[in-house]
């Protein structure tokens, strides 16, 4: 026993945890350990991933320590078992054992213990988001942790803090506290499950203020800690941020290896939420590659272990052809306008560069613009390269959107640019494909062969599958016979239903479906009646052209007449708006770009629910109009330089002959 017992403590002392795991396990059974040997035994189980093993090692070592009338010890470990459950989200268990501390302590003269249980009272009062109150018992716990001497929790209630007041919004402060906290905790100062934490904490903010350059240098130097220490892995969801790096700088396999091999360790250290993160960054990788079926088992896994999988399954049905829908499930989490905490803003960082994505493949600018600026906001306010390049990358999609060429290629270069400096190549190849179609607008296409070329090269070695699809069609249509881009002047047209998204919540699934299927026959019926041409459909509304300014204005009568005959005749029928304006424009294939389509899209927005607000221009395209209309009124339509001429069309007048 004496023996076996001291190869044990030596190979623990020596951090060999696997020697110490079997060698302390076998004393174990030879005769029962006293409660410090329980606790080297604790840490041997945890360092070789056994966590339930470690709890159980913990709880015998306190049931010893409070039968030895040791009160301090007893409580030194109660508070770890409060914490790991904490950490578990197993919020009564880590009550019970807090309790047991508080009791045990009572009467004993301050020291390094209570020092722990105030930095758990920091860590309860953040994980429910009260942020000012975990600034406020961080500090009372670094007085105690300083008069004390207990350097884990002088780091893990310093780190704590500085995470705190980031996510209020002090952001440079608070990234300059877990700096120093976590310099002190990998330098060897801090025990190795401090000092572990200390390192998840501090990876998990570098990526909240997407300053992920800091996030690579502390991971190099956790790197060699745990090389040092002999801790084989990284514990939590500290791992699957790992992850997310790798997948940031290129290293997809290794990505989803490391994805994958964290949501199997934190399974086994209870860790669900961290699951679920996991898993949702599996779907994204998976995504990027091409692979929307196994994305979607994984997006629908994080979802199970109550992990929003967003923006990623938005861009999977955005893949799929299901736009609508992609924009439905961003404005959902994207809900609230007015986020109170720093915390919330980052968080609304990482999703709104997809839902200019989505809003652009519906035509629906506005969203898009307004997207657009409050990434610009963000970047401006927290000055981090991604989040510039975000911004960057989304308003030279804008720009693109609307025809300004010259304008898109200024800001996709910068964007361009920034993404390399940072080490993103997906990122920044994705930029290179809009600048090659920028410069294809602006009729360089050499230059647009350059950058499309250059992104095919960085596509093809990380396998992205769907993106080398898009450039592959880009390069498609210009080597077809039929490639010259040529100007064109049309009516166009394009009609929303006004509130659609709250009829979906009165009327169900269902019932919605069945309107929409309607409303978009009856819409069609018009459009051919009168030779309109579809060019896209985005669910709830229609883009559509016409060679005469005149067949646009009937097409726009007959749809309201429709509408409220069906209204008149059932009770009900949607209301839609409808918006005319004649321009030029580029036709692509089967499609209009330019700014003449996005003026077109927001003289539509200018119109209320059952109206028709035509512009000056496509009224004097229409020549001759057999219904009233309204004297003109000069508008500023957002996203359009000057103001614009609008009327609006009497449709429920008697025609003139």
């Amino acid at each position: 026993m004496v023996q076996t017992l001291e190869s044990g403590r030596s190979a623990a002392q020596r951090e060999a945890w696997e020697e110490a795991w079997k060698t302390l396990t076998e004393a174990d059974r030879e005769e029962a350990l006293s409660p410090a040997d329980l606790e080297l035994l604790a840490d041997a189980a945890w360092w070789t991933a056994r966590p339930d093993e470690s709890v159980d090692a913990l709880e015998r070592a306190f049931n010893r320590y409070e039968a030895a009338e040791m009160p301090l010890e007893a409580a030194r470990v109660a508070v770890l078992l409060a914490y790991l459950a904490a950490r578990r989200l197993a919020g009564s268990v880590a009550n019970g054992w807090r309790a047991r501390a508080v009791r045990l302590l009572e009467e004993q003269p301050e020291s390094t213990v209570h020092a722990s249980l105030k930095v758990m009272d920091v860590y309860e009062a953040i994980t429910r988001r009260d942020l000012d109150e975990g600034i406020a018992l961080a500090e009372k716990a670094l007085e105690v942790a300083r008069r004390t001497g207990n350097r884990d929790a002088e780091s893990q209630a310093q780190v704590f803090k500085g995470y705190a007041m980031l996510a209020r919004g002090d952001w440079m402060e608070g990234l300059a506290l877990i700096d120093e906290a976590t310099s002190v905790a990998l330098s060897g100062e801090a025990g190795l499950r401090s000092a572990s934490d200390v390192y998840c904490v501090t990876i998990s903010a570098c990526r909240d203020v997407g300053d992920f350059r800091r996030a690579g240098e502390w991971t190099e130097e956790a790197d060699r800690w745990m090389n040092r220490h002999s801790v084989g892995g990284y514990s939590g969801v500290c791992r699957v941020h790992r992850a997310e790096l790798k997948r940031l700088r290129g290293n997809w396999n290794e990505a989803e290896q490391e994805a994958l091999s964290a949501c199997q360790e934190l399974e086994r250290y209870h860790m669900l939420d961290g699951v679920g993160h996991g898993q949702y960054e599996v779907g994204e990788i998976r995504l990027h590659m091409g692979d929307l079926v196994g994305a979607e088992a994984a997006f629908n896994m994080a979802y199970e272990h109550g992990v929003v999988p967003q923006p990623g399954l938005a861009l999977l049905m955005l893949a799929r052809g299901r736009a609508d829908e992609a924009a439905r499930a961003l404005d959902l989490v994207l809900a609230d306008p007015d986020p109170g905490l720093a915390a919330d803003l980052l968080a609304r960082a990482r999703l709104l560069p997809a839902q200019v994505e989505v809003a652009l493949a519906r035509r629906d600018a506005a969203t898009a613009r307004a997207a657009t600026e409050e990434l610009e906001r963000l970047a401006e306010g927290y000055q981090r390269p991604a989040f510039e390049a975000m911004a960057l990358t989304a308003r030279g999609a804008v720009l693109l959107g609307e025809g300004d060429h010259a304008a898109a290629i200024r800001e996709l270069t910068r964007a361009g640019r920034v993404w390399r400096e940072i080490g993103f190549p997906y990122e920044g190849a994705r930029a290179r494909v809009l600048l090659g179609e920028a410069y294809l607008g602006a009729g360089n296409e050499s230059q647009a062969r350059m950058e499309l070329g250059a992104a095919t090269s960085v596509f093809e070695k990380l396998g992205a599958e769907l993106d080398l699809r898009r450039v592959d069609e880009i390069v498609s249509k210009m080597d077809s016979p039929t490639a010259e881009r040529t100007r064109v002047t049309k009516t166009f047209m394009f009609t929303d239903i006004v509130t659609s998204t709250d009829l979906v919540g009165v009327l169900g699934d269902s019932a919605w479906e069945s309107l929409l299927a309607w409303h978009d026959r009856e819409l069609r019926a018009a459009f051919a009646a009168h030779r309109g041409v579809e060019v896209s459909h985005t669910g709830d509304g229609f883009f559509v052209a016409f060679d005469r300014g005149l067949d646009a204005v009937e097409a726009a009568v007959s749809i309201q007449r429709r509408l409220a005959d069906h209204r008149r005749e059932h009770g009900f029928a949607p209301s839609v708006r409808i918006g005319l304006h004649t321009d030029e424009a580029t036709i692509d294939v089967n499609d209009y770009r330019g700014l003449g389509v996005h003026r077109a899209a927001r003289v539509s927005a200018a119109a209320e629910g059952d109206e028709i607000v035509v512009s000056a221009a496509a009224l004097e395209a229409a020549e001759v109009v057999r219904f009233p209309v309204s004297e003109g009124r000069d508008v500023e339509l957002k996203g359009i330089e000057g103001a614009v001429r609008i009327h609006t069309i009497d449709w429920k007048a008697t025609a003139s002959a």
